[in-house]
This record gives C-alpha cells, sequence and structure tokens, in this order.
C-alpha cells in the first residue's frame, strides 16, 4: 500500500497486511506519518515538556484520570 506523510510528503509503501495499512483503509480520518516526522515531533516535546511551560489540556472524563 502506498502512503504519503502529512507532514512532509514523502511517499513510503506499506505492506498490505499490516495493521497499520488495515487501519488506513478501513478508517480514513486515521492519517499516516513518516518515521522520521515521528521521531521528530517526539524530541520536540520532550524538550518542550522539560521547560515546564508545557501544560497537558486533558478532559474530565474519568478514564483520564488514570492519565
Amino acid at each position: 500500500m502506498r502512503v504519503k506523510c502529512v507532514i512532509c510528503d514523502n511517499i513510503g509503501q506499506l505492506p498490505d497486511d499490516a495493521p497499520l495499512a488495515k487501519k488506513l483503509r478501513n478508517r480514513p480520518i486515521h492519517t499516516y506519518m513518516c518515521d522520521q516526522c515521528h521521531e521528530r515531533i517526539a524530541e520536540r516535546t520532550i524538550a518542550r515538556v522539560a521547560t515546564g511551560n508545557f501544560v497537558f489540556h486533558r478532559s474530565s472524563h474519568s478514564i483520564e484520570k488514570s492519565f
């Protein structure tokens, strides 16, 4: 399955029987992000959390209290 990263527009390949490929086929709301973009966002998020100015906005649902 051909996929396109929503951030950098790189086109990649996923095996047709991969769980992510099935998720993307069956639920069009889900988007694909390449590994480089995913790692870059994770690193920057960790850096923002370390500054102390990053606030997690959580809802008041009971399931989120354990988060």
